[in-house]
């Protein structure tokens, strides 16, 4: 038998929701691609560390294709190699955000309908986090990737105050301006410093006596909605997220809660 046909009899190419591998070029071949850096020097040596480690990660028949010294004492793979584990996607179920789609054009409408006055929006990027990409592409009004930002919205008032907004200046923005709804952004995670921040923002939402009074939302690209709720907001949005899915999410919960 040629080498061709053992490789196609060797793969089931039926898909199994129960034992879902990873797709390389056949179904259920579980082909995948690593990269990683080891703190040794380049050569023979450190190719084998690579390859064992691969091993150990799962991955049979691992091939190192590329090795580059970084710096002296370091040295940075990427390797192939074949996934021996499977997952079985009909068990995963993952909290989402409870939304209908809807475009800028319905989402004003709705509000101006159902409503009757523009939903008061206050977002900022709090703490020590400097970075206003996601922020800006929600709330700017020129938006992302073709995406308007709320500030182009009939029926939001938006006040976008920045980066490195302490929670205090936040709340307090939010107190004056009557916001119905608060949009924090997070980007710096490292250690976890993002989960203090923003579990103390609700802590002093509700000392303030508004928590049932506002709807609060929280993104970022390590932000999830399960996380957001177990943190006491009422969503989370992370990459991928546009202006019309937090507007719809913020004008559906205001009448799902019936805020005045």
């Amino acid at each position: 038998m040629s080498g061709y046909n053992l490789e196609k009899k060797k793969f089931d190419k039926t898909l199994d929701l129960k034992n879902v591998k990873p797709y390389g070029d056949t179904m259920n071949d579980g082909k995948v691609q690593v990269s990683f850096t080891l703190p040794v020097p380049a050569g023979d040596e450190a190719i084998e560390a690579a390859k064992i480690l691969m091993k150990k990660m799962g991955l049979e028949n691992p091939h190192v294709v590329f090795w580059k010294e970084l710096t002296k004492g370091f040295t940075f793979f990427i390797g192939y190699g074949d996934c021996i584990h499977t997952v079985n996607y009909e068990n995963i179920h993952i909290p989402k955000v409870n939304i209908q789609k809807m475009s800028m054009e319905e989402i004003d409408q709705l509000i101006k309908e159902k409503i009757g006055r523009k939903i008061v929006v206050v977002g900022a990027t709090t703490g020590t986090d400097a970075h206003t990409v996601g922020l800006d592409a929600i709330l700017n009004m020129k938006g992302f990737a073709g995406h308007y930002g709320l500030e182009r919205y009939e029926m939001f008032e938006v006040h976008n105050m920045g980066s490195q907004v302490s929670n205090e200046d936040f709340l307090k923005k939010a107190l004056e301006v009557k916001a119905d709804a608060l949009l924090v952004s997070q980007t710096v995670t490292q250690k976890n410093v993002h989960i203090e921040n923003l579990t103390e923002l609700v802590e002093m939402v509700e000392a303030e006596g508004i928590r049932d009074k506002v709807i609060l939302i929280v993104g970022g690209p390590r932000i999830t909605h399960e996380l957001a709720q177990e943190l006491g907001f009422d969503a989370g949005f992370g990459p991928n997220t546009f202006a019309e899915d937090v507007g719809a999410f913020i004008a559906q919960e205001f009448l799902r809660r019936n805020l005045k």
